[in-house]
């Protein structure tokens, strides 16, 4: 490809870059196309979803008790339906998914302290989704479990007081909520300055600059001589008054570590001492692919808004589950509080139709409430359904005392990630605060070490920055997303972990290995 018609693709963010990829990387009818750009990974968890379809099983028997007509349904009886519930457990015991399904029922009676035909009544009623989320925010049913899970998983166990949460439909639309609401609420403005830590999901860099936002961003820089963590000086940027808000993935896409203890601990203290009213917002999505993770919301849990989706860990990014959780004692309740009284008129009027005392609205019900433009607020909600799932698995991690399930996952990643290492021919990085979710692979350092400087200058100097990821998709029809794009360093390559065979990644490091050569040979030759 012609480096005008590069530098016309660089514009576009690495997921829209991706297409193009792809449609090169399939017209190499030579070899199967490897796309290791997407982070959808390749595994399901079995367990819970096969209780979720016994228990859908058990529902529609139970819809179908009373026939409104030939064909249709009713919602189900309350009465006796734990006892129903109980012999279909012994008719069906064999079945897959319905042991769990009775451990849960178990576990929501013992650990979360609901009686089993309350449980029951709600779980079924929701699985059939007959009727609209009440709560909208989220069913209550689920919001022990899930603050169980995100308590335990997330939170590393912490005694950081009662959070709120709010059901959506996966990580960005959580994304999206926050954002808008930040604004609609005055909280932020346009033309504030928030910092980014970088590198990061692409999309957090585009959104604060869209006309709805026009924030001014300032870098918080990971050091990859640092393995990717935070360096003191970028962390003391922080402090700064001017800066509103932090946004950061954590553990951190594309580079795919946690903040160690000693960055944590500083960040801890910056807010406490230093910036009180410094908004973070977190998204924590690769968190359980970390021992010992913890989430910025344990350092500072009042200046914190979590986001937590189930994509990932469980190999359900189609079911769109997500979270969002804000402590009961926040600072955006308190900006609300503080803002001029002409501001707070306004926000009285856009919120009048839905709260008798719209100054009382807490954040949280506000961003509910925004999702649908208010005025069509009684129909905000994740769907019920989703909300069971969101239930079945939090409870297949809270019974699992001795975290079998999470060795399991981090080992399917792990094996990948050092495959590929071993493919490229470079050492493997043995980072206690790593995911190998993803991993960066910077060509010119790979290429510096590999064939020295001024072969590494002349690569940097003579292509641009995606050459190596357009000449990987069409010469060796594989595709890797350019990780500049994530503002990590120019021609290096986000690599996914998660969403291919694990002997794909032999053939991915060799290639990498290869096309790198390709190039000093050319160089070698015009020498």
């Amino acid at each position: 490809m012609k480096i005008t018609e590069e530098k016309r693709y660089e514009k576009l963010s690495p997921f829209e870059l991706k297409n193009k990829l792809l449609s090169m990387a399939q017209s190499n009818a030579e070899r199967m196309m490897l796309n290791a750009g997407r982070g959808n990974p390749n595994w399901l968890t079995i367990e819970p979803r096969e209780a979720f379809f016994q228990l859908g099983l058990f529902a529609m028997e139970e819809s179908k008790r009373h026939l409104l007509r030939p064909g249709f349904g009713s919602p189900a009886e309350k009465k006796g339906l734990e006892k129903r519930f109980d012999e279909f457990l012994k008719q069906s015991a064999d079945s897959p998914g319905v042991p769990f399904l009775k451990k849960a029922v178990t576990y929501a009676h013992k650990e979360l302290g609901i009686a089993p035909a309350h449980f029951l009544s709600q779980i079924v009623d929701a699985i059939l989704g007959d009727h609209y989320p009440t709560p909208d925010r989220i069913l209550d049913f689920n919001e022990k479990a899930v603050h169980s899970y995100i308590n335990q998983e997330i939170l590393g166990g912490e005694e950081s007081g009662k959070f709120d949460l709010f059901a959506t439909e996966g990580g960005t639309a959580a994304m999206a909520y926050i954002f808008n609401s930040l604004m609609e609420n005055k909280i932020l403005h346009k033309g504030d300055t928030i910092a980014l830590g970088t590198p990061i999901f692409t999309p957090y860099i585009e959104i604060p600059h869209l006309n709805d936002y026009k924030f001014v961003t300032i870098k918080v820089e990971q050091d990859e001589n640092e393995e990717w963590q935070y360096p003191d000086k970028e962390i003391e940027k922080l402090a700064d008054p001017a800066i509103k808000a932090f946004f950061l993935v954590h553990p951190s896409n594309p580079t795919s570590v946690s903040i160690n203890p000693k960055s944590f601990e500083k960040i801890a203290d910056l807010v406490k001492n230093k910036h009180r009213d410094l908004i973070i917002l977190t998204d924590d999505v690769y968190g359980t692919f970390v021992n010992g993770f913890k989430s910025l919301a344990v350092a500072a849990p009042h200046n914190t808004i979590l986001v937590y989706s189930y994509s990932k860990y469980f190999g359900a990014t189609g079911w769109r589950l997500g979270v969002i959780a804000i402590h009961e004692n926040n600072i955006f309740d308190k900006k609300i509080s503080e803002l001029p009284d002409k501001d707070k008129q306004e926000l009285n009027k856009r919120y009048s139709t839905i709260a008798l005392y719209p100054e009382k609205l807490k954040f949280i019900e506000r961003m509910v409430a925004d999702s649908r433009a208010v005025a069509l607020r009684h129909t905000s909600g994740a769907s019920t359904p989703q909300q069971v799932l969101m239930t079945l698995f939090s409870i297949f991690c809270l019974i699992d005392k001795e975290g079998e399930y999470k060795k399991l996952v981090q080992d399917i990643v792990r094996k990948r990630f050092e495959t590929l290492y071993n493919a490229i021919g470079i050492d493997c990085p043995k980072d206690p605060y790593g995911t190998h979710y993803y991993t960066i692979i910077d060509i010119p350092k790979l290429a510096k070490n590999r064939y020295g400087q001024e072969f590494a200058n002349y690569l940097v100097n003579t292509f641009e920055p995606i050459d190596f990821v357009m000449r990987l998709a069409e010469e060796r029809a594989i595709v890797l997303l350019d990780g500049g794009g994530f503002d990590a360093p120019n021609m290096s390559v986000r690599i996914s972990l998660a969403n291919l065979p694990d002997d794909a990644y032999e053939e991915i490091g060799k290639s990498i290995s290869w096309l790198l050569e390709q190039y000093y040979n050319h160089w070698k030759s015009k020498r």
